[in-house]
């Protein structure tokens, strides 16, 4: 670590640099950035393209007094470095350590907990509008991506925003990219925007010229401001943010601290709102992360095991299948790399659609394809298909239209924490009526489903976590159909739904261990074949027991008229933190030594 970044322990001690020691500053923070997340993993690309912002902003705003709000946070390392964070950033997205993204607990700092994209700009008004109501004088900078701004939500914030006059500062941090390029017609709007910088030429040109005239110059610049927004509409076209009442500025080099602190300073204490957009590099000071920032934007730690994904399995099924099955198409929301959809998209380019960070519009883009006749699989996150949830259950299900939805990380997801986690996706999709919802054992069951699903002619959720194992040996797909995985004399049946819990299962010994593959709906005729008094059984979900399989195993067997005696393994009611998917399973009982404990306590 630098001499000089040892010297800034608080946004305090870099309002004592001068330009020239902020931009050597800079480079120190990226180099240290660099260093730590090849040992740690995170999100390198946005965190290196963001530097000289985060060290501009704290360098003219007065933090924590003044809120920034991060959108998504994965550009936020330099930020948790420059408040207080240095030292511990080492410890980056482990247990003990500190988040990969803005957490309010953690740091005074941090004015919001963050981890979903399109959110900061509302995030802002609540704060702005809190702030006027209380009398309170505090600024707020909202910073969004440019692949954030194709949430809708974001577009619903700036219709408020600019309706509302609320006094807050946007900075639109524009680097082409979110994870995969940016596609839509915003991505061209700004493509338009960067190419306009006559008037900001120009606007400079002016300024210097006539502050320094003697004695008139600031007088005469005044009246000319008054006149700048004919000029700009004379040299600009692209005036969307203005219509909308926000003062727009930009496009402006990201890079260069000096013209990014001009412009803060400028904009802090305007009445009403500004727009910032400022121009970066994704990856700027790592070569192959330049190159590469869609292969650099979340990374392993040095030394990660490398597992079979399910990614892989879903990329060679829409391969193969799409060749003999013209009706199917694929969906992304942003996510085409770590959904497996790239190959897809390049060998089937028109059967391929990626709608931004937009899952709203992303499910009920997926019902007009499948009303309209054509085979839709959306390629998601678990943590991400949540905010689709009204269009899942009014605009699929409703309609009974077969669209499928692979929810991938599903499960305990280890290091990107609290906001990432994916076990709500059961509980949430079972209580919609029409759903069918499936879980694999690994693989070779997985790309036996997906064969299946294109026969189904309904809604369908597939979740599985990221990666799995091994390939096993399975029974083939039959709706509603469990497979006995291990046949015992035994009174005790484990009901494992997928393959974390089902390996856990498996490591028990002395029971059955069953496979059930049907989340939704449940295969009632086995339940009611091992419902008998005496009998134990065992259910095991990486996924909330609120809602999820145990309990609806549970719901069914008692308005039967439940004998056996049941006991449910999964996450409690409360939200995970947590950083270590081991962590996690051994943490709610997903182990063998989980499952024989619950085993003695029903004996």
């Amino acid at each position: 670590m630098s001499d000089l970044i040892q010297q800034v322990n608080s946004p305090a001690d870099l309002k004592k640099m001068t330009v020239g020691e902020l931009n050597e500053y800079c480079n120190c923070l990226r180099k240290y950035i660099g260093e730590t997340v090849r040992n740690t993993g995170g999100h390198l690309a946005s965190s290196l393209g963001a530097v000289e912002l985060a060290v501009a902003l704290h360098f003219v705003f007065d933090c924590p007094a003044d809120k920034i709000l991060w959108d998504v946070g994965h550009q936020a390392y330099a930020h948790k470095i420059i408040t207080g964070r240095r030292d511990a950033f080492p410890s980056l997205r482990s247990n003990g350590g500190i988040s990969g993204f803005p957490r309010m607990k953690e740091s005074d700092c941090d004015a919001f907990t963050m981890g979903h994209s399109s959110t900061s700009l509302s995030v802002g008004l609540g704060l702005a509008r809190a702030r006027d109501l209380l009398g309170q004088s505090y600024n707020i900078v909202s910073v969004i991506g440019d692949g954030a701004f194709t949430g809708g939500m974001a577009f619903e914030a700036l219709n408020d925003i600019g309706a509302s006059q609320a006094g807050m500062t946007i900075v639109l941090n524009d680097n082409k990219m979110s994870i995969s390029k940016n596609v839509g017609a915003m991505s061209e709007y700004l493509s338009k925007l960067r190419l306009s910088k006559r008037y900001s030429r120009l606007k400079r040109t002016v300024q210097k010229g006539v502050l320094g005239i003697p004695l008139f110059g600031e007088h005469i610049y005044k009246a000319l401001d008054k006149t700048k927004d004919g000029i700009k509409a004379l040299l600009q076209n692209n005036k969307m943010f203005e219509q909308m009442g926000i003062k727009y500025y930009g496009p402006i080099d990201g890079h260069n601290i000096g013209n990014l602190i001009e412009i803060f300073k400028q904009t802090k204490n305007e009445c009403g709102p500004s727009l910032i957009h400022i121009v970066t590099e994704k990856g700027k000071g790592d070569s192959a992360a330049q190159c590469d920032p869609s292969k650099f934007h979340g990374i392993q730690p040095v030394g990660a095991n490398k597992e079979p994904s399910f990614s892989d399995v879903l990329s060679r099924f829409l391969c193969e299948e799409g060749e003999k099955n013209s009706s199917i198409v694929a969906i992304t929301a942003a996510m085409a790399d770590g959904t497996g959809l790239t190959a897809f998209s390049e060998r089937f380019p028109n059967r391929y659609f990626d709608v931004g960070i937009a899952e709203q519009h992303a499910v009920t883009l997926a019902a007009g394809l499948a009303a309209g006749g054509l085979k839709p699989y959306f390629a998601v996150y678990s943590t991400f298909l949540q905010r689709g949830f009204d269009q899942i259950l009014h605009d699929v299900c409703i309609n009974n239209l077969g669209v499928t939805f692979l929810i991938d990380r599903a499960g305990a997801v280890g290091s990107d924490g609290i906001t990432h986690q994916g076990i709500y996706d059961l509980s949430y999709l079972s209580m919609i009526p029409n759903m069918t919802i499936l879980a694999p054992k690994d693989g070779n069951e997985f790309y036996k489903m997906l064969i299946w699903s294109q026969s189904f002619n309904g809604p369908l959720s597939i979740r599985y976590p990221k990666n799995y194992a091994f390939d096993s040996e399975c029974a083939d797909i039959e709706y509603g159909k469990w497979e006995v995985v291990v046949s015992e004399k035994s009174n005790i049946y484990i009901l494992a739904a997928g393959g974390r819990a089902l390996r856990a299962a498996q490591a028990v010994g002395n029971s059955n261990v069953i496979n059930a593959r049907f989340i939704k709906p449940l295969d009632t005729e086995f339940l009611n074949s091992i419902n008998k008094a005496g009998n134990i059984i065992i259910t095991v979900e990486d996924n909330a027991l609120s809602g999820g399989f145990g309990q609806a195993v549970n719901s069914y067997l008692t308005s039967c008229g439940l004998k056996a005696k049941i006991s449910c393994i999964g996450y409690s009611d409360e939200f995970l933190d947590d950083f270590s998917v081991e962590h996690s399973l051994e943490s709610a009982g997903i182990t063998a030594n989980g499952i024989l404990s619950a085993i003695k306590n029903l004996k």
